[in-house]
């Protein structure tokens, strides 16, 4: 990785488009010189920041979409079993304003500080360096677990639409990672976004036919929706461990934050991100909501995850169908999302970040490769993956969506003493009550994702590592 100078002890070299340095670092140290202005690169550099530059919140909005509404959102239902409908429905939209507001408040710390380009960045700012490379291992680590998670959702479902057990799951494996792989290549979000109206259009697709099958299904059953088994309160049986794990599965629909600051540093009007995370939010607060309640009260206390596992046999395989581009979309752009993390890391004053020759596309291709690949071989590797992402969302996604903005609020948005005015008094409460709701989430969080590893084991309901059996996925 190549130094840079450093700032008041934070490093600033690692600025996102549009604010590129153009000096004469760029320009090896001949941009003074009129006769050596032919070949300056200086032109060079800022031709390749420009598609790095036509992000409007439209597309922001898309992309966090993206990267935030996937096929977990059927798994709302299952959550709404363990906690019960009222429960279900106040965690869904209080989380999801909670969501809304660190969001917001992530916004506010990239327009004071444009140099930030992603997550870590902002870290080192509250944690000097430590900070960023902890920060930037975790912010790593996770979208790359999440590349691999979307290769084993894209091998059960390519097992549940082909029905055909015989078939070695490992193939299918290797397809999902192949299509992971293509759809990550556009370098740029503005670019990527194209394939969001897809995604979108996907999800809700495959949402509206879960709910009417299992709304159909309910009304013909003995005793019609009277009749279905769903309850206000948490069941009876229900363990604290159970709650807190479905708790954790509204939590992590709700983590955008995570890539955006990634995805703001490509937009050409910065301001208008708070257009994107009222409209995101409000989306999320809606589709969650309706998702989870409806369902269930059509399933009742046995409904799957995901919910389309419910909704019949010829109607989950049409679902899965028509949700692949959203299980395809919504991996790829981690994997892209992480790629312009280490491609910003490694080549900070190259033009081989802007992927616009040879050499640059190469690298590009390479890392999203290994991205992808790396992704696949760790999800195929360990018998209880999801289980193990459980895990590490607990310990990260605490962090991404509610104790890093609370503190970025404290120490890099809160203007004057806290008791400044009834303005501060109240907006430290508010974040003092995020950064306890993010050590609640990492504690009992953590908790919950071993006690579910233990379990899984106990049952006997772990696969085998790089298995070919397709029935251990079904």
């Amino acid at each position: 990785m190549q130094e840079v100078p450093h700032t008041n002890g934070l490093t600033t070299a690692y600025a996102a488009p549009p604010n590129y340095r153009h000096d004469d670092a760029y320009s090896e140290g001949k941009k003074s010189d009129p006769e050596m202005m032919p070949v300056d690169k200086t032109e060079t550099v800022q031709e390749g920041s420009e598609k790095f530059n036509r992000l409007g919140w439209q597309q922001l909005t898309v992309c966090l979409i993206v990267e935030a509404i996937a096929l977990g959102s059927l798994s709302i239902p299952s959550a709404f079993a363990k906690l019960g409908m009222v429960p279900g429905v106040i965690m869904c939209v209080g989380l999801g304003f909670v969501a809304i507001y660190t969001s917001y408040v992530v916004g506010q710390v990239k327009m004071r500080h444009p140099q930030v380009s992603h997550y870590s960045d902002a870290v080192e700012l509250i944690w000097g360096r430590f900070g960023k490379e902890l920060t930037g291992v975790m912010f790593a680590l996770f979208l790359i677990l999440l590349v691999g998670s979307h290769a084993l959702t894209g091998t059960i479902a390519f097992i549940n639409i082909i029905g055909n057990y015989t078939v070695c799951a490992l193939v299918w494996g290797v397809i999902s990672l192949i299509i992971l792989l293509i759809l990550a290549l556009p370098p740029t979000f503005h670019d990527f976004a194209i394939l969001g109206y897809i995604d979108f259009v996907s999800i809700i697709v495959a949402i509206m036919v879960t709910i009417i099958a299992t709304g159909v299904q309910a009304h013909n059953s003995d005793g019609g929706l009277s009749g279905v088994n769903w309850s206000a309160w948490p069941p009876a049986e229900t363990t604290f461990y159970e709650a807190f794990l479905a708790t954790t599965n509204i939590i992590f629909a709700y983590s955008f934050a995570v890539c955006q600051f990634s995805f703001m540093s490509e937009m050409h009007t910065p301001k208008d991100y708070v257009k994107s995370i009222w409209a995101l939010g409000l989306i999320e607060i809606f589709i969650y909501t309706v998702t989870g309640a409806l369902i269930y009260a059509f399933v009742g206390k046995d409904v799957k995850s995901p919910a389309l596992l419910s909704a019949g046999d010829t109607v989950s395989r049409i679902a899965f169908g028509i949700a692949l581009p959203v299980i395809f979309i919504s991996g790829s752009i981690n994997g892209t999302v992480v790629s312009r993390y280490i491609m910003d890391r490694a080549f900070a004053n190259s033009p081989v970040r802007f992927v616009k020759d040879a050499r640059g596309w190469s690298v590009w291709v390479g890392l999203i490769t290994a991205v992808t690949v790396i992704g696949w071989i760790i999800a195929e590797a360990i018998p209880f993956f999801n289980a193990l992402l459980g895990l590490i969302s607990s310990l990260f996604i605490s962090g991404f969506t509610f104790y890093f903005p609370a503190l970025f609020w404290f120490k890099l948005v809160k203007q004057g003493k806290w008791n400044d005015g009834w303005k501060n008094i109240s907006l430290s409460i508010l974040n003092a009550i995020v950064f306890v709701i993010g050590l609640v989430v990492l504690v009992a969080g953590t908790y919950a994702s071993v006690e579910d590893i233990l379990t899984q084991y106990t049952a006997g309901g772990v696969r085998s590592p790089f298995t070919c059996s397709a029935k251990s996925y079904a």
